[in-house]
C-alpha cells in the first residue's frame, strides 16, 4: 500500500510540478498530508490533530455535575427475591416493567413440583428508571438478597469514538486520491485500503451500538422463589430473653411445620393408605370368619 500510494504522491507532484509553481505547493502538500494521514492510522496512532476531534469527554467538563451527567455509566442489579403469591407477583412483575419503559430480555418459569415454583428474569430497563425498578420490586416481593453493580467505560466509550473520527476521515482522504487515481496499480491500492477502512468503521460503530444499548437500558436479574412462608426478615435479637424467646417460637414453628409435613405427605398418599387398609380389612375379616367357621364344627356335631 506505501508503495502505491507513494507513486501516486510522485506523479501528483509531477503534475503539480508541469501546473505551475503555486499549484505545485499546493498539490504537493495536499498529497503529502494524505499520505501522512494514512499512515498515522495505520499504525494505530489516533493522537495529534485527531484528538482534538474527540468529543470532550467527562473529565475534562466544568463541575462534578457534568462530569456524573455525561459519563458512560452501566448499571446492573441481581435480586433473590420470595412470595406466597406467585401468579400476582409475576403478572405485577410484567405490568411494572412494561409502565417503566423496560422489557424482558429473558423470563422462564420451573415447576418443582408440591405446587411450588420459581421464575428467572433478565430485564432491560431505561437507566433513569433503574432505582424505581429495585424499589418496586421491593414493595411487590420479600427481597432474600440484593447485589448491585456500576461500570464507569467513559475512557473506552471516548476511545472508541474517537477512533471511528479518525477512520471516518481516513475513507474520505481515501476517496479523494482515488478519484486523482490514474494508474490501475493505484487504484486498486486505494481500493484495497478503502475497504479495509469501512470494515473497521463498521466493527468500531458496532461497538458503539453496544455501549449505547449497555449504558442507556440497565440490566436486572430477578429470581422469583414461590414459598409458603417468607423468610425471617425481622431484626435479630439481641438481648438474652428476646433470644431465649426467638429459640422457643422457632422450635414451635419447627415442630408445627413438621406436623403440617406429615399431614401433606398423608395427603398426598391417601390412596395407597386406603387401599393398603381395604385390602388389610378384607384379609382380617375372612380370617376371622374362617376361625369362627372353624370354632363351630360340622352341623352334625352342632347338634350332637
Amino acid at each position: 500500500m506505501k508503495r502505491g500510494l507513494a507513486m501516486l504522491t510522485a506523479l501528483l507532484l509531477l503534475l503539480g510540478l508541469m501546473s505551475g509553481c503555486g499549484g505545485s505547493d499546493t498539490s504537493a502538500a495536499t498529497a503529502s498530508d494524505m499520505v501522512a494521514t494514512e499512515e498515522t492510522a495505520d499504525n494505530g496512532s489516533y493522537g495529534g490533530n485527531m484528538t482534538a476531534q474527540m468529543p470532550e469527554s467527562p473529565a475534562e467538563d466544568g463541575s462534578g455535575e457534568d462530569r456524573l451527567r455525561n459519563a458512560k455509566m452501566i448499571y446492573t442489579a441481581d435480586l433473590s427475591v420470595e412470595t406466597t403469591a406467585f401468579d400476582d407477583a409475576a403478572a405485577s412483575l410484567r405490568q411494572m416493567v412494561e409502565d417503566l419503559g423496560g422489557y424482558f430480555e429473558s423470563a422462564s418459569v420451573y415447576n418443582h413440583g408440591g405446587n411450588y415454583r420459581s421464575a428467572s428474569y433478565t430485564i432491560r430497563v431505561p437507566a433513569e428508571n433503574f432505582r424505581n425498578l429495585l424499589e418496586q420490586v421491593g414493595e411487590l416481593c420479600h427481597v432474600v438478597r440484593q447485589e448491585e453493580g456500576s461500570d464507569n467505560i467513559s475512557e473506552q466509550y471516548y476511545d472508541v469514538e474517537s477512533r471511528l473520527v479518525t477512520q471516518q476521515t481516513k475513507l474520505e482522504r481515501l476517496q479523494t486520491l482515488l478519484s486523482q487515481a490514474e494508474t490501475m496499480e493505484d487504484i486498486i491500492t486505494i481500493e484495497s485500503a478503502i475497504s479495509e477502512t469501512e470494515l473497521a468503521i463498521e466493527q468500531l460503530t458496532g461497538t458503539l451500538r453496544q455501549y449505547d444499548s449497555l449504558v442507556d437500558y440497565s440490566t436486572v436479574t430477578i429470581s422469583l422463589e414461590e414459598v409458603y412462608k417468607l423468610s425471617n426478615a425481622e431484626e435479630p435479637p439481641t438481648t438474652f430473653a428476646s433470644r431465649l424467646g426467638r429459640a422457643f417460637a422457632a422450635g414451635w414453628n419447627g415442630f408445627v411445620d413438621f406436623l403440617e409435613a406429615i399431614v401433606m405427605i398423608l395427603a398426598y398418599a391417601w390412596v395407597p393408605v386406603l387401599v393398603l387398609l381395604a385390602v388389610g380389612g378384607t384379609v382380617l375379616w375372612r380370617l376371622l370368619r374362617k376361625k369362627r367357621d372353624k370354632g363351630n364344627g360340622p352341623p352334625e356335631n352342632r347338634a350332637s
